[in-house]
C-alpha cells in the first residue's frame, strides 16, 4: 500500500483516545474513502506479480460491466485491448444512458442493476465496481454511444478533469472504459498475459455465442464448460467428461488418475475461487448421487470425489457475494423467496446424473471402477491409525523441522492480509536452513528443513506419505492432510542449492507436489527461490570491504545467470573476482537477506493441458535411465570456459 495511505492496522495512542471528540467524526466522500481504504474495495494491492493482485480486480471490475449487458441479451463482442500499464475494454451493448455516465462512474451507489428486472442474474449490484476502478486510477476515461449519440468523461483520481457535450456520432453502440491504475497506489505494477488469459477464457466458456477479442486474439466457446475441463485438465480422463445444463445450471465432471479434488465454480459469470454455497453443493450432491447409484455402503463421500475434476456454473438473482472481489459466494437462495442454492443443485444432479448413469453404462462402469479404487486404498491407509499418523506429526514438528513465523504462532485464526504474505521455504540441509533463518521475515516467513534427499514419489500411493516421516512431517507442516483450503502458508518456496543434487531435490519434491497435491500447484502456491550462482565484484574495492552500490559505479554483480556472469565480467575487466555460489549455505546472511527480501526472486511453477504431467513425471521420474541418459546426452551444452574462482 502507498505510503500516503491511512495504517488503518495501527493502533490510537493514550493521547488520541482522550482528545476523542466530535471534532474527531469525519464523513469519507467519494474518491477519498475508496482511496483511503483500497483494500475493502479490491482485496490486496500487489504489483501485478500475482494473479489476485488488485489490478486485476479492476480489469475484472470493468469486463464484468460488458459481460453482464452481454448475459441481459445484448451484445455479442467485447474487445479488451492490455499493455503493461494501461487497460481499454469496449462492448456492443446498449451503452449507458447519457445522462447518467457521470453518476453510474463516480456516485457510490449508483447503478442499472438495483432493479432486477434490468439485470435479472447480473454479478454487480452495489454499484461500487467502476467506481473503485475510477478512484482508484491516475487516468480513467469512460464513453457511451447510444441511440447514436456519444457521450465522454474523463478523469484523474476520481475527479472530473474533461467532460464532453453529447454530440451525433456514427459510431456502434455500447461502453468504453480506459484506465491506468494509480501507481501511486500500486506501486511498480504490470498487467501480465499469463494472469488475464485465463480469466478471458473463462468468460468465453461461461457466455457460449460471445467474443472475446483480446489484444487481437479472437476467444469463443461452444461447448462451455466442456471446453474450460479440456483446457485446463493435465491428465487424461478416464471416461468423456459428464455434462448436464438446466435452465440457471450447468456442470460438468469426470475423473483423472490423480489424487485431490479440482473444481472450477461460478456464480453469475464471476469466478469462485474460493468457492461457497454452490460448490459445497455441487459436491455433495454428485457424491450422494455417485454413491446411491452405486448401492454399497462401505463407500463415503471422499471415495467418490478422489481424482474427480468438475466444474459448475449457476446463474443466481441479486448473488450475495462475501466480498467486494466476489471470489466466494454466500447466496443461500436462487432468488428471493425461491428454492435454497443447496435444494435447487441437489435436486437438479440426483434427477439428471442418475438419468444419465443409467444410460451411459460404460461410463458408469468407470466411474464404478474409480470409486472402488479409491475406496480400496482409503482402507489400505487405515492401518495407518489416527494415534501413528497423529505421533508422527508431532515428531520435531515445531523444533528440528519446522520454524513458524509469527502469523500463526500469536494468530491461530489468523490475519487474512498477513497469511497472504505468509510464505514457507523448504530448504535442504542445516547450512541453508540456518542462513535464511537468521535474516528471514519471522512475522511472515517459516522454514522446513529436509534431511537429505527425499523418495521419489513417482508412481507410489499416499499411503507412502504416512510411511515416510519427511512428507509426513512436510504435508503436516503445510497443513494440506485433509485438504488444500486449509493450506497455511499462500506461498510454497523450494529453496535448493543450485548444483546437480539441489536440482535433483527440486524434481522429487515437484514429484511429491504433483503426484499427491497437483491442485496445490494449479492455484498457484508452488515457487521456485532463484538465489544467485555467481557474485562478480571489484577485487581492488572489495579488499576495502566495499559494498554494492546503486547505478553505474556499482562494484559487486549478484549473477543469476551465466550470460548475466559474463556481462559483469565485461564491465568490470581485469579486476572482475568471480564467486560460484555452490549451495545456499556459502551464501552469508548478510548476502542471503537481499535475497529473500522484498526483491526476492520467484519462479512460480504452473501447469498446462500442453504439459503432460502423467507423461511428464514418467519420463523424467519412472525407471526409464537410459531414454533420460540419451536425451541429456542429445541436448548436452558447453559452457562458457571462463575461470571461475
Amino acid at each position: 500500500m502507498a505510503e500516503e495511505l491511512e495504517d488503518i492496522t495501527s493502533l490510537p495512542s493514550d493521547e488520541e483516545l482522550a482528545n476523542y471528540s466530535d471534532d474527531s467524526i469525519r464523513t469519507l466522500e467519494y474518491p477519498e474513502h475508496i482511496r483511503r481504504r483500497p483494500g475493502m474495495y479490491i482485496g490486496k494491492l500487489g504489483d501485478g506479480s500475482n494473479p489476485d493482485d488488485g489490478i486485476y480486480v479492476l480489469l475484472k471490475e470493468v469486463i464484468d460491466n460488458s459481460i453482464d449487458e452481454h448475459m441481459a441479451g445484448f451484445g455479442k463482442k467485447i474487445s479488451i485491448e492490455v499493455s503493461e500499464t494501461t487497460v481499454t475494454v469496449r462492448d456492443y451493448g446498449r451503452g449507458i444512458p447519457l445522462n447518467s455516465v457521470v453518476d453510474a462512474s463516480s456516485k457510490m451507489n449508483t447503478g442499472g442493476k438495483f432493479d432486477s428486472k434490468a439485470f435479472h442474474r447480473s454479478v454487480g449490484l452495489n454499484g461500487v465496481g467502476i467506481k473503485a476502478v475510477n478512484a482508484l486510477s491516475s487516468d480513467f476515461m469512460i464513453q457511451s454511444v447510444r441511440d447514436g449519440q456519444i457521450k465522454r468523461v474523463q478523469y484523474c483520481r476520481g475527479v472530473i478533469t474533461t467532460e464532453e457535450p453529447v454530440v451525433p456520432t456514427e459510431e456502434p453502440g455500447g461502453t468504453m472504459v480506459q484506465f491506468t491504475p494509480d501507481d501511486t497506489i500500486f506501486r511498480d505494477f504490470r498487467f501480465r498475459d499469463e494472469f488475464i488469459m485465463p480469466l478471458i477464457k473463462n468468460y468465453s466458456f461461461l457466455n457460449t455465442g460471445l467474443v472475446l477479442i483480446y489484444n487481437g486474439k479472437r476467444y469463443s466457446s461452444r461447448n462451455g464448460l466442456l471446453d474450460l475441463l479440456a483446457e485446463n485438465m493435465t491428465n487424461e480422463p478416464i471416461y468423456d467428461p459428464i455434462y448436464l445444463k438446466g435452465e440457471n445450471i450447468e456442470i460438468a465432471f469426470t475423473h483423472a488418475n490423480q489424487y485431490g479434488e479440482e473444481y472450477y465454480s461460478f456464480a453469475n459469470s464471476q469466478f469462485t475461487s474460493q468457492g461457497g454455497t454452490h460448490l459445497s453443493a455441487f459436491k455433495e450432491a454428485v457424491s450422494r448421487t455417485v454413491k446411491d447409484f452405486i448401492g454399497k455402503n462401505n463407500i463415503e463421500f471422499s471415495d467418490v470425489r478422489n481424482g474427480m475434476v468438475g466444474a459448475i456454473s449457476i446463474k443466481v438473482v441479486e448473488p450475495v457475494f462475501e466480498s467486494q472481489t466476489k471470489v466466494k459466494l454466500g447466496s443461500k437462495e436462487m432468488e428471493p423467496d425461491g428454492p435454497t442454492i443447496a435444494r435447487y443443485i441437489g435436486d437438479f444432479v440426483k434427477k439428471e446424473l442418475d438419468d444419465y448413469l443409467h444410460k451411459n453404462l460404460e461410463t458408469a462402469e468407470a466411474i464404478k471402477h474409480k470409486v472402488e479404487t479409491n475406496e480400496k486404498e482409503r482402507r489400505a491407509m487405515s492401518g495407518l491409525t489416527k494415534k501413528v499418523r497423529e505421533q508422527n506429526k508431532k515428531i520435531s514438528l515445531n523444533n528440528r523441522k519446522l520454524l513458524d513465523c509469527r502469523v500463526h504462532l500469536t494468530d491461530t485464526k489468523g490475519n487474512p492480509e498477513k497469511k497472504l504474505a505468509s510464505s514457507i521455504f523448504i530448504t535442504e540441509g542445516d547450512s541453508a536452513a540456518g542462513s535464511i533463518t537468521k535474516i528471514r521475515d519471522v512475522e511472515t516467513q517459516a522454514v522446513f528443513s529436509l534431511r537429505g534427499k527425499p523418495k521419489n514419489t513417482y508412481a507410489k500411493t499416499k499411503k507412502m506419505v504416512y510411511e515416510n516421516e519427511e512428507f509426513n512431517l512436510l504435508q503436516a507442516a503445510l497443513n494440506i492432510e485433509e485438504s488444500i483450503d486449509n493450506l497455511r502458508y499462500n506461498k510454497v518456496i523450494i529453496a535448493t542449492d543450485a548444483d546437480v543434487d539441489g536440482m535433483h531435490i527440486r524434481m522429487l519434491l515437484l514429484t511429491f507436489f504433483l503426484q499427491f497435491f497437483p491442485d496445490l500447484v494449479k492455484k498457484g502456491h508452488v515457487y521456485i527461490l532463484q538465489t544467485p550462482l555467481f557474485r562478480v565484484r571489484n577485487k581492488k574495492t572489495a579488499k576495502r570491504g566495499a559494498t554494492k552500490k546503486k547505478g553505474s559505479d556499482e562494484e559487486i554483480y549478484y549473477c543469476y545467470s551465466d550470460q548475466e556472469r559474463i556481462t559483469a565480467i565485461d564491465r568490470l575487466g581485469t579486476n572482475a573476482e568471480i564467486t560460484r555460489f555452490k549451495g545456499l549455505g556459502e551464501i552469508s546472511p548478510d548476502e542471503f537477506r537481499g535475497f529473500i527480501g522484498p526483491d526476492i526472486r520467484l519462479d512460480r511453477v504452473a501447469l498446462h493441458k500442453e504439459d503432460g504431467v502423467g507423461e511428464l513425471l514418467r519420463f523424467y521420474m519412472g525407471k526409464n535411465t537410459i531414454e533420460r541418459q540419451n536425451f541429456i546426452i542429445d541436448n548436452l551444452v558447453v559452457e562458457d570456459d571462463r575461470e571461475i574462482s
